[in-house]
């Protein structure tokens, strides 16, 4: 396949000034993310005095030494908590990721019971749900590093009550499926959270400090009057011991990390009764050109037109990329490359999606099912194309064709998120609401319905045909207003920190880290041709 050459400048100036601009970005992600581990480190002196390891020192010992964790959403939440930016805590009190435990790539999650006790946030029962499944559809088993206050009450909300019950519901999806799930209880698991253990396959409880019961004492007593001790109502030994919830009584938190090292490793869930599951090879050859390129090639401003290829040429293995129908429908670029040597599809933008483009990506996705090759989308389009030619070309129709294709195509399916992800384009790119395996951001990204200042000259537009219609004239004041509301509206909601603060993605990644994150997407990917044993039920406990 024919090498992709650059005309990337690293030395010149606009390079500098985009590589500033991603710097910059990805400064203010480091920042929030270093905002919640901080929030987080603030109650050591609390874990300490009673024993327990932090979260992350749990996960540490968990995931196999040397190997990587992909963390996601790691800007869940992210002002949506009342808090003002300078303020808020994102993360959603959990942590999640991808991570290999025992040489098995697992989902992983954890209370970040170091911010307000572990209590339940609502995007952190939509990051545990996201985390489910994802763990769900491409046949992971699931660990969970369980220690949450519960709800807290004080900011009730009946939805957040409803919808939390798809927490219990995915659990129950996951052991029905022949996915195995374990649960690691290092504290409390109250209320509705009591039956997290109750739906997993393996429950691990640590002495004195795991706890697990519908009703606590203050509510048992408030309800029924009767008083009861915690380690009576619903302690690591009694559950051991007496009602059967728990498996496995560790005497503290790192001798719980070895026994689910060790149920892991038992599990023998890569054994030789499994189909083998292709494997990425850490030895393919690496990109011709450094990722340290990929903080200049975006442009500060979205607006300009980029050549996607010297995206792709820091990605792939020996920057070797096969281009299909180069010369139909150019704006869309589509082609075959290896990704630590697997083969992949890959569909980008080299400006709006046209007739030609809608109808090419159409026919690629098409031959990737045949062929049973993944699909990674880069985005970094405006949307699809309007205007008179366009239309009477049948843009509505070639573009509904892609979006039949990206709807249900039988392959795994990764997005990026790169630079524009602008109205349609996010839809025919295989945005969120497609079901892609997974979607990344960069930090420059910025994702809308339009543009803020076409939204602002659309609106300006119709007030005023509709004032002529009354014979009536809008003053000019009263439309920069509109105009300026609106592009405000339009701009606050745009950027990749906040739509992943609503999990409209999987989280916001460094560009320098797409060919590794992608190459932990696309090994979780793959483990959907696992064969499992699936059942009509989930294990039930005794």
């Amino acid at each position: 396949m024919p090498k992709l050459d650059t005309a990337i400048a690293a030395s010149s100036e606009a390079f500098k000034t985009n590589a500033q601009h991603m710097e910059q970005a990805l400064a203010t992600l480091r920042e929030l993310e270093r905002r919640t581990r901080e929030a987080s480190a603030k109650s050591a002196p609390s874990f300490a005095k009673r024993g327990q390891l932090m979260p992350r020192e749990r996960l540490a010992l968990l995931i196999d030494p040397g190997s990587p964790f992909l963390e996601l959403s790691t800007l869940a939440g992210y002002m949506q908590d009342g808090q003002k930016p300078e303020k808020s805590i994102p993360g959603g009190g959990i942590i999640a990721g991808l991570a290999y435990v025992a040489n098995t790539l697992c989902m992983v999650v954890a209370s970040d019971s170091g911010i307000e006790a572990g209590a339940l946030q609502a995007m952190g029962i939509e990051k545990m749900q996201r985390a489910q499944d994802i763990a769900l559809e491409n046949r992971l088993p699931f660990i969970n590093l369980g220690e949450s206050a519960g709800a807290n009450l004080l900011k009730y909300k009946v939805e957040h009550f409803v919808l939390g019950g798809g927490n219990f519901y995915r659990l129950a999806k996951l052991s029905a499926a022949g996915l195995p799930v374990v649960n690691v209880l290092h504290g409390s698991s109250t209320a509705g959270g009591a039956y997290i253990p109750g739906l997993s396959d393996v429950v691990i409880m640590v002495r004195e400090r795991a706890r697990a019961f519908l009703a606590g004492p203050p509510l048992l007593k408030a309800a029924t009057g009767e008083i009861a001790t915690d380690e009576e109502l619903g302690g690591a030994e009694m559950h051991c011991a007496i009602s059967g919830l728990g498996d496995y009584l560790a005497e503290d938190d790192r001798h719980a990390i070895a026994i689910a090292r060790e149920v892991m490793e038992k599990m023998d869930w890569n054994g030789s009764d499994r189909h083998a599951i292709p494997r990425l090879n850490p030895d393919a050859p690496a990109p011709a050109y450094s990722a340290d390129e990929l903080l200049g090639i975006m442009p500060a401003d979205i607006k300009t037109p980029v050549d996607m290829r010297e995206v792709i040429a820091r990605i792939v293995d020996a920057s070797d990329f096969l281009e299909f129908k180069a010369g139909y429908g150019s704006a869309t670029l589509c082609g075959y490359a290896k990704l630590m040597g697997v083969s992949i599809g890959i569909i980008t933008n080299l400006g709006p999606i046209d007739t030609a483009g809608a109808t090419k990506a159409t026919h690629f996705i098409q031959s990737c099912c045949q062929t049973r090759t993944p699909i990674v989308y880069l985005q970094n389009t405006t949307g699809y194309m309007v205007g008179k030619d366009a239309e009477q070309g049948g843009i509505i129709k070639h573009g509904s064709k892609m979006i039949q294709a990206v709807s249900n195509a039988t392959v795994p399916q990764i997005t990026v998120l790169c630079g524009a992800s602008f109205g349609a384009g996010n839809y025919g790119m295989c945005g969120r609401a497609f079901g892609p395996r997974f979607v990344f951001a960069w930090p420059n990204s910025k994702t809308a319905v339009m543009g803020a200042e076409q939204a602002a000259g659309t609106m300006a537009t119709v007030m005023q045909a509709s004032a002529a219609r009354k014979g009536m004239e809008v003053p000019e004041f009263m439309l920069d207003n509109m105009k300026k509301q609106i592009v405000d509206t339009f701009e606050s909601q745009t950027s990749a920190f906040y739509t992943s603060g609503l999990l409209l993605d999987d989280g916001v990644i460094d560009p320098r880290d797409t060919r590794q994150v992608l190459a932990m997407a696309l090994a979780a990917s793959l483990q959907a041709e696992r064969s499992v044993q699936p059942m009509q039920f989930g294990v039930a406990r005794p």
